[in-house]
């Protein structure tokens, strides 16, 4: 995510090697100008982000802390826009939320990704297909819906504004907490797209209008969101796409061009895989910092306090085995996927990019694990120091391995296992538990 922004980042810094030197400070903003136009920042955007970053480094003295920092500053504030972040859920349920954006953006898949978040906080939601235009459109968020486990509302034969009153009258019947109505797209915005919009936004009186941009689109994506605002007055922006491949500049020019809150960020392919913007967070992960509070909001949506608590136990014990190393491999599926996980490590970032296409689902590595893991006896899964040389050479001849994948396997294992409990130890696991807690108390509140 925000690849060839981040990569930048220190390059540039590391321009600035004595303090007061102006030239030096002349490179390095050049360089980050270059670094900015390449990942495609609107001009008048990256003029006053540049004009901040001097004057803020000047003001402390040059040096390349005061220039990072000054950096970090001038992006949170270029980020942030007057509104919301994240979801905000209506005084009285449901929630209504209509769902726009032009064909090829992702808007029906960023539906089941945003019902897949707020399942994650325990509400009930209620999936509706008003894009009658697409082929398939009905069919896709059909089994999306039925993947993310969630309730699936559409009327065969009638139009999508009859659609979606007669989904709000159900969502109020029912008791739903959240309402999402996917809405029909074009390739580009034309008079009887607008209207049929401004129909269900008539009935359905929604708090809430996202419009999903593709973030690959560049300032395209920022001119059909101007324009969108400009018509359905738009409460937030989701940036769909957001991968290791995009600029990431088009969320610089959208918060601050536009004045329109990013409340998500899809990250990947998968229904999990979509994240609260806070603008912050997002400059941490540019920064090379991580964003270990967003990583802890997710983790405590898909693992329970309890379990939490006993892996932490085993870790500190030395007693973490194979089937619970599966139990947390099937854990970080739901997460979200590999690159989204690493971006929000400290340090880790650049290696989101190169990991992009690991698939835990798929992938040839994952796939020989689990299979050794099942050709252990449930004895020898939870306790690896039974694995003599005969258990070894069975456990190869099932997995259809040779025994060296065997060795290799356990070795990993065991070098891991040592790494955690020393990171434990340090306490490092005690901090991200206590992140963990406040997720949690925060999921409780909304």
């Amino acid at each position: 995510m925000f690849g060839i922004i981040t990569e930048s980042f220190q390059s540039v810094a590391n321009k600035i090697r004595f303090q007061d030197d102006e030239k030096s400070l002349k490179r390095a903003l050049d360089e980050l100008k270059k670094a900015l136009l390449k990942s495609d920042v609107h001009y008048k955007v990256l003029k006053e982000l540049l004009n901040e970053v001097e004057k803020k480094t000047k003001q402390a003295g040059i040096g390349k802390e005061s220039f990072l920092s000054a950096l970090r500053e001038s992006l949170n504030a270029i980020l942030t826009a007057r509104g919301n972040y994240g979801f905000i859920f209506a005084p009285k349920p449901p929630t209504v939320v209509l769902m726009a954006g032009l064909q090829g953006s992702g808007k029906t898949t960023t539906t089941a990704k945003l019902a897949n978040y707020l399942k994650g906080k325990q509400k009930k939601i209620l999936l509706v297909a008003c894009d009658l235009q697409r082929l398939a459109a009905v069919e896709q968020l059909r089994q999306l819906a039925a993947q993310v486990e969630v309730d699936f509302f559409y009327l065969e034969g009638k139009g999508a504004v009859e659609i979606a009153k007669e989904a709000k009258k159900k969502a109020l019947e029912g008791l739903y907490d959240v309402l999402l109505v996917d809405t029909a797209g074009r390739l580009a915005i034309d008079e009887e797209l607008m209207r049929e919009l401004q129909d269900i936004k008539s009935v359905i009186e929604p708090h809430e209008i996202f419009y999903v941009v593709d973030s690959l689109s560049g300032q395209d994506g920022v001119k059909s969101a101007e324009l969108f605002h400009s018509k359905m007055d738009l409460s937030g922006v989701i940036l769909s796409k957001f991968d290791g491949d995009s600029k990431g500049g088009i969320a610089l020019s959208i918060a601050h061009q536009l004045g329109i809150p990013l409340r998500f960020i899809g990250v990947g392919e998968k229904v999990a895989d979509l994240e609260v913007f806070i603008p912050e967070r997002i400059v941490g992960r540019l920064m090379g910092a991580g964003d270990i509070h967003s990583l802890a909001e997710k983790t405590a949506a898909v693992i329970s306090e309890k379990e939490a608590k006993d892996i932490s136990r085993k870790i500190k014990k030395g007693q973490f085995t194979f089937n619970d190393f599966i139990a947390q491999l099937d854990n970080l599926k739901k997460i979200g996927s590999m690159q989204s996980i690493l971006s929000m490590l400290p340090g880790l970032g650049n290696m989101a990019s190169a990991l992009k296409d690991v698939d835990l689902d798929n992938s040839k590595e994952i796939k020989q694990i689990r299979a050794m893991v099942f050709s252990m006896t449930p004895k020898e899964r939870e306790n690896p120091n039974l694995l003599n040389g005969s258990r070894k050479k069975r456990i190869a001849m099932g997995s259809g391995l040779d025994v060296s994948d065997v060795n290799r396997f356990l070795k990993q294992f065991e070098n891991a296992a040592k790494m955690a409990k020393k990171f434990s130890n340090k306490g490092g696991m005690g901090d991200i538990m206590s992140l963990m807690k406040e997720a949690r108390m925060g999921q409780l509140r909304q």
